[in-house]
C-alpha cells in the first residue's frame, strides 16, 4: 500500500553491511570504533557466522572498517574525497583554505624548472623553458590523500617571487596573490580527469613502495583568464583507494 515501507529483499548480510554502513556515514560510529565480534554480530542479527563474517568482509572490502587480529573490527570511516585542482581553489574562495575536512598539508617545495613536455603543451609554452614548479602532499587520519603541483608561469615571480619559495603561501593561493598583484583573473578552467598505473615517479610522490602495483586518478585543472592565458596548470595524484564524489541536481 502507499505510503508503507518496501519489504527488504537484500540478502542478510547486505543488510547487515548497509546498517553499519549508514552508522558510519552519518559518524554514529567513529574511526577507532569497534564493531562486535562476529559470534556477537551473527547472534544478534539471527545468521550465521559465516554470515556475519561476509558482511564484515563487504565492509573491509570498501575500505571502511580493518580486522585487527585479537581485537575486532575497527571502523577506518569515509576517507576525504579526493578534490581536484578547481575544488580546492573553489574552497579556498569561501574558506580562506584549500584543505578538507581532516587534512593537513606538508612538504612544500618550490622553484624555477625547466619545463616537461606536457607541461609546456599546458601553458602554451615551449619544453624546457622557464616555469614555477609548486608541489605539496596533502594527508589526512589514514595517509596520503593526494600529491599536488602547481605549473605557473614564470613571468609571475618578478611579481610574487615568493611562489618559487619552497614554503606555504600566506594570503591565499597562488592565484589569488597572482590576481592581487597583477589584477590577472581566472575567469574560466578546464578539467579533466584520468586513471593509469601508478609510474615509478608517482609512486615515489606518494610515498609508495617501488613495485607497488596500483591505478590512480589523475586530476588536472588549467585555469585561464579574459584573454585566453594560462594562469596555472594543477596536477593532483590521488592515492591508490581514494575516490572521486559528485552530487548533481536531477531535472525533471
Amino acid at each position: 500500500m502507499p505510503g508503507q515501507p518496501r519489504a527488504d529483499n537484500r540478502p542478510p548480510y547486505a543488510r547487515i553491511a548497509a546498517h553499519y554502513r549508514a552508522l558510519i556515514d552519518s559518524e554514529e560510529l567513529a574511526a577507532g570504533d569497534l564493531l562486535p565480534s562476529i559470534r556477537a554480530l551473527a547472534d544478534q542479527w539471527n545468521v550465521s557466522t559465516a554470515t556475519a563474517d561476509r558482511a564484515m568482509k563487504l565492509l573491509r572490502d570498501e575500505k571502511l572498517v580493518n580486522g585487527i587480529p585479537g581485537v575486532g573490527t575497527e571502523v577506518v570511516g569515509r576517507a576525504v574525497p579526493l578534490a581536484s585542482g578547481s575544488e580546492r581553489h573553489d574552497r579556498s574562495s569561501k574558506t580562506q583554505s584549500s584543505w578538507g575536512v581532516g587534512e593537513k598539508s606538508s612538504g612544500h617545495t618550490a622553484g624555477i624548472v625547466a619545463a616537461p613536455e606536457d607541461v609546456a603543451y599546458a601553458l602554451g609554452i615551449d619544453p624546457g623553458d622557464d616555469v614555477i614548479r609548486r608541489s605539496r602532499v596533502y594527508r589526512d587520519a589514514h595517509g596520503i590523500v593526494s600529491h599536488s603541483t602547481s605549473w605557473i608561469p614564470a613571468e609571475f615571480a618578478r611579481a610574487l617571487p615568493e611562489l618559487a619559495k619552497s614554503e606555504r603561501l600566506k594570503g591565499g593561493l597562488s592565484l589569488d596573490l597572482i590576481a592581487e598583484a597583477t589584477g590577472r583573473q581566472v575567469t574560466h578552467r578546464v578539467d579533466e580527469e584520468t586513471a593509469r598505473i601508478a609510474t615509478p615517479e608517482d609512486l615515489e610522490l606518494l610515498e609508495l613502495e617501488a613495485d607497488t602495483v596500483a591505478a590512480i586518478l589523475v586530476l588536472t585543472a588549467r585555469f585561464l583568464d579574459a584573454d585566453e592565458q594560462v594562469l596555472e596548470y594543477g596536477v593532483d595524484l590521488g592515492a591508490p583507494g581514494r575516490t572521486r564524489r559528485s552530487t548533481s541536481e536531477v531535472l525533471r
